[in-house]
């Protein structure tokens, strides 16, 4: 489905990460790489593409020790086994798909929310409103947008925070818990977070390094697993759906299904807000743009459309 992104799939964006070097002999081969690209591609709907096995290498190599396990090329074929229950696959997809997070990340998205969207909302009295954030990764855009909604309330028209229901949706259970945790270290806390919000909107632990989100704020979001190659049936409607950075690593044909998953998702007049370098592939005539300074919102126009 969580941002600076620690590594692709299906919640977010890649890079080589601060990964010590594999040792050697523990790297993924070239054939192994190809069936493990093939393997994640079925399951996660991301394309590896080319010379990405610093990416494997980096993500997998910290699991080898856990499982105890020599190589890489020896965990993905256990990974790729189907068995019941197979715990080493879920750890390798879980690698493969967290995701390292910013808190408001590009600014103007939320921006967006606070001065644009919010207020269209509350003039229209439209209750509940419903917010999706897709591959949330470990909470922090959730988070925002209800902190967002919570700030809101110190103006004269505004969205009820009791009424609006934000919906945080992952791959990973290992995110997810720590989205429902809702505790987050001194590093995470750094990472695009004011000290103004931080002192409103977090609270001390017993742990001096970690702080617990407003429980104002945490009981307006509500985490579920979800792959979005699956069906969408059971999410309903949404006024906003956020999924930022997530689609860029997956095929045109499969960017254009699930973007046309999410547009049937969408109230009319809802929005959706992609990634500043993602477009509406297959989908674009349904939409109209509302420029939004420096950014891009997608507004679904109000005409019924058969998918």
């Amino acid at each position: 489905m969580s941002t600076v992104k620690k590594a692709p799939l299906s919640s977010g964006s890649t890079d080589s990460g601060n990964v010590p070097p594999v040792a050697p002999g523990q790297e993924v081969s070239d054939v192994q790489y190809r069936r493990f690209a093939t393997f994640i591609e079925e399951k996660c709907g991301i394309v590896l593409g080319v010379g990405k096995q610093y990416l494997v290498n980096s993500r997998l190599s910290t699991l080898l020790s856990k499982f105890r396990i020599s190589n890489v090329d020896e965990l993905i074929n256990k990974a790729m086994e189907n068995t019941p229950n197979n715990k080493i696959q879920d750890a390798v997809i879980d690698a493969m798909t967290t995701n390292e997070t910013l808190w408001f990340r590009d600014t103007y998205p939320y921006t967006a929310l606070e001065q644009f969207i919010l207020p269209e909302l509350a003039k229209k009295g439209k209750y509940p409103v419903r917010i999706w954030s897709a591959a949330c990764s470990s909470g922090q855009e959730p988070y925002s947008i209800g902190i967002v909604v919570q700030e809101q309330m110190a103006k004269m028209i505004h969205v009820d925070p009791k009424q609006t229901q934000i919906i945080g949706t992952d791959l990973s259970p290992e995110m997810l818990n720590t989205c429902k945790l809702g505790q987050y270290d001194v590093h995470a806390l750094s990472r695009g977070l004011s000290a103004e919000r931080k002192a409103k909107f977090f609270k001390p632990t017993r742990n001096p390094n970690i702080m617990q989100i407003d429980p104002r704020v945490k009981s307006m979001v509500e985490f579920r697993p979800m792959n979005l190659l699956g069906s969408y049936a059971l999410m309903g409607k949404f006024d906003v759906i956020f999924c930022r950075n997530v689609l860029i690593y997956f095929s045109n044909d499969v960017k254009a299904d699930i973007l046309r998953k999410l547009t049937m998702c969408l109230n009319p007049e809802g929005y959706l807000i992609l990634g500043s370098t993602e477009t509406l592939v297959g989908v674009a005539d349904k939409y109209e743009m509302v420029r939004h300074s420096p950014g891009i919102l997608y507004r679904l126009k109000p005409q019924k459309y058969a998918f």
